[in-house]
């Protein structure tokens, strides 16, 4: 699939579930990779990762494009466009489209776990993946001091 096969498509799409035109650019771009696609506010054009559609298939890609013209319809009628207003996550619901998409296998490459921040007064535990000094923090629960420790060696 090309990139106007993917216009056509969005358009169909926003007709068809929001009763709206689409009247943007829609394009594929091979860089996302722990996002479905993403809204540009200032140009309300949207873009679809190429890679959700190989491995994931036409409906999840379906319910990315939903998703993200519920920011551009949402947007461009100045109601709440953003995860967290209601408005949002009632079209959402309403429209069929999810709120996350599936991840692409080998996408989220996590830092291990290798240090443990333990509060000296009430034993609270704080992993971290990256050393950081313990005299610039103290404990979130009794405002206890912290001792640094390795868990694996680097």
């Amino acid at each position: 699939m090309d990139n106007q096969e993917l216009q056509q498509w969005v358009e169909q799409v926003s007709a068809r579930d929001f009763g709206r035109p689409f009247l943007h650019r829609a394009t594929f771009n091979g860089r996302l990779r722990t996002t479905g696609g993403r809204y540009f506010t200032k140009t309300h054009n949207i873009e679809i990762s190429p890679h959700q559609l190989e491995v994931h298939g036409k409906e999840e890609t379906e319910a990315i494009i939903k998703h993200e013209l519920c920011h551009y319809h949402l947007h461009l009628q100045g109601k709440g466009y953003q995860h967290r207003d209601q408005d949002f996550k009632s079209l959402l619901v309403q429209v069929g489209a999810t709120r996350h998409c599936s991840p692409l296998p080998g996408a989220a490459r996590r830092l291990p776990v290798r240090y443990l921040l333990v509060c000296d007064a009430c034993g609270m535990e704080y992993p971290r993946k990256r050393r950081v000094d313990p005299r610039k923090y103290a404990c979130g629960r009794c405002r206890g001091r912290l001792k640094l420790y390795q868990t694996k060696p680097q």
